[in-house]
């Protein structure tokens, strides 16, 4: 059987191709009645497009007692041959090849972001040792070690620091857009990266037990444990089968003419049926790419028109995921806000930090002028930036900053930024030679029709949920102003894999759509998986069944609506090619129709499907706001 399997996923869909063509042309031949060789073009067809699926049929049989549609289609095959009728044979042979090529071409297998996810697996560590330092394969570190990160570095296993000050990029892990300060006692993860000060750090957990393994292993079973829906086809497939098989014998036993079975046989073959669902699945893919979506698994669609909850992350999907600065506020007599603004932004023009460049470049906006050159600067790891700048000694950074370096730092600065907080803002402070002189605020950036979308799409039925690795207090503002009433903060990978888990345990259908490394195994557990593809990762996008290329959020509404469209044009596809093969039956059990008629007359229901489902290239949604 294996050998079998191998056969028939040998060329794949250029083979496929290949064959439909130069069966397509046989059949043709055959009709207009050209015979170049001694037998029936039609011949031609069967052998192509038929003998593939009579092997599907036997693999099915053999293997699982499978019995699908490929069952009735190849008795059909075989019967006609048997009296003779190779051109009813190759017609049927040929439509169901081309329903099976157009599945295939909706479904995309990638995994792609898995092996993009053992990329960012560290190679190597370096091991503190009584000699000094040594650099060892990341797999030898064994827990209790000693390792050194330097500024730049991969943390290659799950710990804990011992010394030093740094900021980490945990977007792999949490999502968040902003590094974060470490310093002793912290909790560091493979996978994160080491932006600026170096640090010891005691190993904890290593090899499969770190937070970059677990990760993997994370996409993996959700991966494995996704349902695939089977086509309709398949699914009707026994009593189908059953259906005519007997109608056939009962045929063939009162009437005594085997022609009447045989075309039985044929019209009862589910040609419209295998066609229903992947035309009106390629015609709706083809509007979706339209508007922007990348539909990469063939039913994927065919999933979201079932989904109650759409899970958002916040950071890159419902914010643009970059900084500006919302307020600037000073505190000492004689300093300005544009002053304190123009010192902070030469303080901070040297600067790698997100948060210094988020300053530079509003400065650089708002006055069309670059910020002056300071005299000197320094980074402070962990804490912000010192620098010289026309004379006046500055210091930028977070709270401990200040505390370490100023006299005249109080409780009242952060009392005043205390309502920023509150709304998940980031506040840098500010000391001018000395003193505490004020601070700048700095938010995400809400997407312009965030609201409108989450509107739109409760307009849907769908309720919106979110789900980031953010903390609370920003997680609560933008679920406020977006009316989001159901929401999860502070979210690491396992949990948010847990929660879709959970709720479609309960039966509750979840789409999730996010854009970063951690939000990958939720989007392979979820039902379906949209990924940002343009600020997203490539491992983000790999691991989603559905890719927003252009991360214009206002055309999900309309995705969700075409969806729905594309499963009404399935049903009406389905209603009109049944009744018109149970039409042909009671006709061919009449006799008044033979198997190459019959065969005409029950693939005018394919030729409907097909119109039909290209009805979808052109649907738009009226209700939904216009761009």
């Amino acid at each position: 059987m294996k050998t079998l399997e191998r056969i028939l996923e040998w060329g794949g869909i250029k083979k496929d191709i290949i064959f439909l063509s130069i069966s397509l042309a046989a059949l043709l031949a055959s009709l207009f009645g050209i015979r170049p060789f001694p037998f029936d073009l039609a011949w031609i067809s069967v052998i192509l497009c038929g003998i593939p699926i009579i092997l599907e049929a036997v693999i099915g049989l053999v293997t699982a007692f499978d019995i699908k549609a490929d069952v009735l289609v190849s008795i059909a095959l075989i019967a006609s041959l048997i009296i003779g009728e190779d051109f009813a044979a190759g017609e049927v042979a040929f439509i169901m090849q081309l329903g099976a090529l157009l599945e295939d071409l909706t479904v995309s297998k990638a995994r792609a972001g898995i092996e993009k996810l053992v990329h960012l697996t560290p190679r190597t560590a370096r091991r503190i040792t009584s000699g000094g330092e040594e650099i060892i394969p990341a797999s030898d570190v064994i827990a209790g070690d000693l390792l050194r990160v330097l500024p730049g570095e991969t943390i290659p296993v799950d710990g804990i620091i011992t010394s030093g000050q740094t900021s980490i990029n945990q977007a792999v892990m949490t999502g968040e857009s902003l590094p974060v300060d470490k310093e002793a006692g912290d909790d560091v993860s493979s996978g994160t990266v080491n932006l600026y000060g170096s640090f010891d750090m005691k190993a904890l957990r290593v090899g499969e037990d770190s937070s970059i393994q677990r990760m993997i292993r994370l996409v993996q079973s959700a991966d494995a444990g996704k349902a695939k829906i089977v086509g309709i086809a398949d699914r009707w497939a026994t009593w189908i089968v059953i259906i005519a098989l007997v109608s056939a014998i009962l045929t063939w036993f009162f009437t005594g003419e085997i022609i009447r079975a045989v075309t039985i046989l044929v019209v009862f073959c589910p040609c419209a049926l295998v066609l229903a669902t992947p035309t009106a699945i390629m015609a709706a893919i083809g509007n979706a790419t339209k508007h922007g979506f990348l539909v990469r698994e063939g039913d994927a669609l065919e999933r979201l028109s079932m989904v109650k909850k759409i899970a958002f992350d916040k950071t890159g999907t419902l914010t643009e995921g970059n900084l500006h600065v919302e307020t600037i506020h000073s505190i000492l007599p004689g300093l300005s806000d544009t002053d304190l603004f123009r010192l902070t932004a030469s303080s901070e023009l040297r600067s790698e930090h997100p948060l210094g460049k988020a300053v530079v470049s509003d400065f650089q906006k708002q006055t069309q002028s670059a910020p002056a050159s300071p005299e000197e600067f320094h980074m402070i790891p962990g804490r912000g930036v010192s620098a010289k700048v026309g004379g006046h000694a500055i210091l930028a950074g977070n709270e401990q900053l200040l505390k370490e370096h100023t006299d005249t730092f109080s409780d009242e600065l952060p009392a005043r930024a205390s309502s920023w907080l509150d709304e998940g803002c980031t506040v840098i402070y500010v000391a001018v030679d000395g003193k505490a002189a004020g601070f700048l605020v700095l938010a995400d950036t809400l997407r312009e029709d965030a609201a409108e979308t989450i509107r739109q799409v409760k307009s849907t039925g769908v309720s919106p949920v979110l789900l980031t690795g953010d903390h609370r207090n920003a997680a609560a503002h933008i679920a406020d102003v977006l009316h989001i009433e159901e929401v999860y903060s502070g979210c690491l990978p396992q949990e948010k894999l847990s929660w879709i888990e959970q709720s479609q345990k309960r039966q509750i259908q979840v789409c999730m759509i996010g854009d970063g490394i951690n939000d990958a195994p939720s989007l392979k557990k979820a039902f379906v998986g949209i990924a940002m593809g343009g600020v997203g990762s490539d491992i983000a996008v790999d691991a989603a069944d559905i890719a927003l290329v252009n991360d214009d959020i206002r055309e999900l509404p309309h995705l969700i609506a075409l969806s729905r469209k594309m499963m009404f044009t399935i049903r009406c596809n389905l209603t009109f090619s049944m009744a018109l093969n149970f039409l042909a039956i009671i006709l061919a059990i009449l006799g008044i129709l033979n198997p190459v008629v019959g065969a005409l007359v029950h693939n005018a229901g394919s030729v409907f499907v097909i119109i039909h489902s290209a009805f979808l290239l052109t649907f738009k949604n009226h209700s939904f706001f216009k761009k």
